[in-house]
């Protein structure tokens, strides 16, 4: 087994050059390949920003994202407080070769592991002395010299760059949840919307504003315009809600899953005087993205 360890979020870029160097290693090998990774993030059990951070993929999007790669094995290993005690020998020892019988491991430049924090050299001395073969990946790609990674991609998304994030990820954000009900309000101006819930509630959420959005319910593909806010306007200001307006659609969906793609943004969030003016800028929306999808359509 060649094995690659790690929390692997997004499955972004770097990420997939590394599983793709995995797959080959096996396949030179005459082995299967092996990711090992964990849930929950370590910083939610360790409480290191744990109320803050969000994280770009579920488990099960994680797990399908990296299987699409030709990953022959995902490994999911609880992360507890206890797990994060394991200096980088024992995991090496008791868990990648001695649970899943690891011949070889890809390291990054960049790896560290265990409770005792070892960079990449460090690791590989480790490995190489349990007779575990140490199989080098080079530097992670970049984008306009940023250097891909997760950290780099949610604060992306949390200011609402999703061009940006969706060119280190290499495929669009999204999310899922089930439609719940709301206030209505939108309906009554023109503009019904469907208010999304999470079903992961640790999923980051883009930045309040409004966004183009491909949207995916009832087993058709819809085109829309999303608002993620607080709503100044109806002077709520306090939860924050996803209120998806969907384009030349009339179902009821309440209590059925629906799924978002995010394309691009169209413009912050804003209080308005009153809901005409609101109403208002929302026709401007809706033909501003009119206008996006006309020339996506070319």
């Amino acid at each position: 087994m060649v094995v690659a360890t790690g929390f692997f979020d997004g499955v972004h870029l770097g990420h997939r050059i590394v599983l793709e160097q995995l797959v080959k290693a096996a396949a030179v090998r005459g082995d299967e390949s092996m990711v090992i990774t964990f849930w929950p993030h370590p910083r939610n059990v360790l409480q290191q920003e744990a109320r803050s951070l969000r994280l770009l993929t579920t488990l099960e999007e994680k797990r399908a994202l990296i299987r699409s790669l030709g990953v022959d094995h995902v490994e999911v290993l609880p992360f507890t407080k206890d797990f994060s005690r394991m200096t980088t020998e024992a995991y090496l020892r008791d868990v990648v070769c001695g649970q899943f019988g690891a011949r070889a491991i890809l390291l990054g430049y960049d790896n560290r592991m265990g409770a005792d924090s070892l960079d990449s050299e460090s690791v590989a001395r480790v490995a190489e002395s349990l007779g575990i073969e140490v199989i080098r990946t080079g530097m992670l790609p970049s984008e306009n010299g940023l250097a891909v990674s997760s950290t780099k991609i949610r604060e992306l998304i949390s200011c609402g760059d999703i061009e940006g994030a969706q060119k280190m990820l290499g495929y669009p954000y999204s999310f899922k949840g089930v439609v719940v009900e709301g206030n209505r309000i939108g309906r009554s101006i023109g503009f019904p919307t469907a208010n999304l819930q999470l079903y992961e509630p640790l999923k980051l959420v883009p930045g309040n504003g409004v966004y183009l959005v491909r949207v995916n319910t009832l087993g058709g593909s819809f085109m829309g315009m999303c608002n993620i806010g607080n709503r100044p306007t109806l002077g709520e200001g306090r939860s924050r809600t996803i209120e998806t307006n969907i384009f030349d659609f009339d179902e009821d969906i309440y209590g059925l899953d629906m799924e978002l793609t995010f394309i691009t943004k169209i413009r912050d969030e804003r209080k308005f005087d009153s809901l005409d003016n609101l109403s208002s800028q929302l026709a401007s929306d809706r033909k501003a993205c009119m206008d996006i999808i006309k020339r996506m359509s070319l």
